[in-house]
């Protein structure tokens, strides 16, 4: 990570967690930013006032200026490499070196992107071959909350069948749930079941922890700069924190995990829906 470029949202993103208080290890530990590079930033922040909640934020602009950084907007948010994760996977399994994953790509698939969108996915696969350690959940009142996604009905929309998700946001401490079925995993439905969960809890907690590496828009919250910059810029608006826990983790998702296999094996079957909002009303 020491050699790593940032982005503008990145460096937002460190600053609304130390104005919120976070040290430099909590920040090192969610992976947005290494140690060293954090204390460059908390140096500068400090220097210039921003890191007191009292005053607001700079803009981008003035961020840009001393970070040396400029807003850039990826024209996709959902990698080149994505049809071929599988493939990917299994090559990188077996050892195959990155650039003959993209040469391979590019001779049997007629890939056209770029090899250091193939080193991006290898480094994601390698993440997530990573060996998850034990952790014991425990959660203060109002500390966080666990979202994931999961497999909804299916249902007739204008007379054609068509696959669901349910999104599912469950209170750590309470376990009091919120879960909607949507037709996408596009961000702003993202970004939209998040604004509905936390209207209908009422507030929203300090941490929302996500993961299911299986899910498109949970990757694209962790990997595709676009993504992360739209769910940064919520995160900041509502003020609490992104934290994305390492992906196959069973031990740290429990919570909602056990919300997704109630709505999924408990509320969805032997139900009959007649469309979205009658799914949604039930």
């Amino acid at each position: 990570m020491a050699n790593r470029r940032f982005e503008l949202f990145e460096y937002r993103q460190v600053l609304v967690r130390m104005r919120q208080g976070d040290s430099d290890r909590d920040i090192a530990r969610g992976g947005l930013m290494g140690r060293k590079k954090l204390t460059t930033v908390r140096r500068e922040a400090e220097a210039r006032s921003w890191l007191d909640p009292v005053q607001p934020l700079p803009d981008d602009a003035t961020i840009a200026g001393v970070f040396g950084r400029t807003p850039h907007l990826p024209h996709t948010c959902v990698s080149t490499v994505e049809p071929y994760r599988e493939q990917v996977r299994e090559w990188l399994a077996a050892g195959v070196q990155g650039t003959t994953i993209h040469a391979a790509l590019q001779r049997n698939h007629g890939y056209a992107g770029s090899y250091c969108a193939v080193k991006r996915m290898l480094r994601h696969l390698a993440a997530e071959r990573s060996v998850a350690t034990t952790t014991i959940l425990d959660f203060a009142p109002a500390d966080a909350a666990q979202v994931d996604f999961g497999a909804g009905p299916v249902l007739t929309v204008e007379g054609i069948a068509v696959r669901t998700w349910i999104f599912v946001m469950t209170l750590c401490w309470s376990r009091h749930q919120y879960a909607e079925i949507v037709l996408d995993q596009t961000v702003e439905t993202w970004l939209a079941s998040h604004r509905r969960a936390f209207e209908w809890f009422g507030g929203c907690p300090d941490r929302v922890i996500i993961d299911n590496a299986k899910c498109a828009i949970i990757r694209a919250c962790r990997y595709e700069p676009a993504v992360q910059r739209s769910y940064a810029a919520l995160a900041e608006g509502y003020g609490f924190r992104i934290d994305a826990c390492p992906p196959h983790d069973p031990q740290k998702k429990g919570v909602v995990e056990s919300g997704v296999k109630y709505v999924k094996k408990s509320f969805v079957p032997l139900r009959e829906f007649r469309d979205l909002a009658d799914a949604n009303r039930q």
